[in-house]
């Protein structure tokens, strides 16, 4: 039952996270330098006390956190697999819902979280952390602008040697930034999906995806994502009729996002190439997660759905479930239009 005497509207509310690995702690700290962080969750007593002493908060189970009235939101960074369940407890006690992505490890799962938070009357959102960095809203800025064209193509990179799961593979871990970014600039879902994964270390898992999704008019996306890469790359190019543009979160700030006015002819029958310097794009610099952050709070405050709430999230998560569809069957996978958030 949901409890009568938590947080109500316009009112932001306490937050405790629960899970606090390595990107727990960051959303802690986040949450705790916006002032809301009441509570930390974590099997790990070590890690509870470095946190309370670091941030002021006071450490709890998961159980005192559902019952604490006071206590009106909670950010999920355990693993994946966990998330469905914590966050059904959180949102019948409730709780207002951050989820470190992905939003659960399968279709359904997804679904069943999104339909209880609508029953619960409380805000659900998905960390699409990329929805909120600087240089991200500068190239979908140029894209809604037009300056770039007609958009034909997009084509992103998410690749680096580590972070290897046991739990999800890299479709899971690594592309539902990409599928996020990717749907914000085309404006809906994709008409088409198809998807091929590689298990190195372990056949049953793959190591490297590569999703193809076909839009509706003839834009095409390619995603590329692994764990098992020399190096690290994060970087997300649209190609337009009259230019094209790159976001690489690899480069510094001045250089994060620039603009590449090539031009290609096809004016007397034979392709002709011109190349052009690349023009940077002013971005401001700041921190995608402590925005991100600040943004669930005040949607928890104004009723407002997230850039990140549900409809961004099951379109996400409807992408990665045909993704893993095909990767099993090798067939392209077909889904109707929807809107994004």
């Amino acid at each position: 039952m949901v409890a009568q005497n938590l947080d109500s509207q316009n009112q932001t509310p306490r937050v405790a996270v629960i899970g606090c690995g390595a990107w727990g702690r960051n959303i802690a700290r986040c949450f705790a330098t916006l002032g809301t962080l009441e509570a930390v969750v974590d099997p790990n007593a070590e890690t509870v006390e470095s946190l309370t002493a670091l941030f002021g908060c006071r450490g709890a189970t998961l159980d005192e956190v559902l019952a604490d009235a006071g206590i009106g939101a909670v950010a999920i960074a355990t693993p994946p697999s966990m998330h469905r369940a914590v966050a059904e407890a959180a949102l019948a006690a409730g709780k207002h819902v951050y989820i470190e992505k992905p939003l659960t490890l399968n279709y359904p799962d997804a679904l069943a979280v999104a339909d209880a938070a609508r029953q619960a009357g409380r805000t659900l959102m998905t960390g699409h952390i990329l929805q909120f960095h600087n240089g991200f809203r500068a190239l979908k800025e140029l894209v809604a602008s037009g300056r770039l064209g007609e958009v034909r193509r997009v084509h992103a990179n998410r690749l680096n040697l580590g972070a290897v799961r046991k739990e999800e593979d890299a479709l899971w871990c690594l592309a539902p930034h990409d599928v996020s970014m990717t749907l914000a600039l085309m404006g809906g879902a994709p008409e088409t999906v198809e998807a091929f994964g590689e298990g190195h270390l372990r056949k049953e898992t793959a190591d490297a995806v590569t999703l193809r999704l076909g839009f509706a008019g003839g834009p095409q996306a390619m995603i590329h994502v692994s764990w098992l890469h020399p190096f690290k790359e994060h970087r997300i190019s649209v190609i337009g009729s009259q230019a094209m543009a790159v976001f690489d979160d690899c480069l510094p700030w001045d250089r994060k996002v620039q603009i590449y006015p090539h031009q290609v002819s096809l004016d007397g029958g034979s392709p002709t190439v011109v190349r052009a310097d690349p023009v940077p794009v002013e971005v401001e610099q700041a921190e995608p997660l402590l925005a991100e952050c600040a943004h669930f709070l005040a949607c928890c405050a104004s009723g407002e759905e997230p850039i990140t709430g549900a409809t961004e999230a099951l379109a996400v998560m409807d992408v990665l479930h045909r993704a893993a569809l095909s990767m099993t069957d090798h067939q392209v996978h077909t889904l109707p239009a929807r809107a994004s958030a």
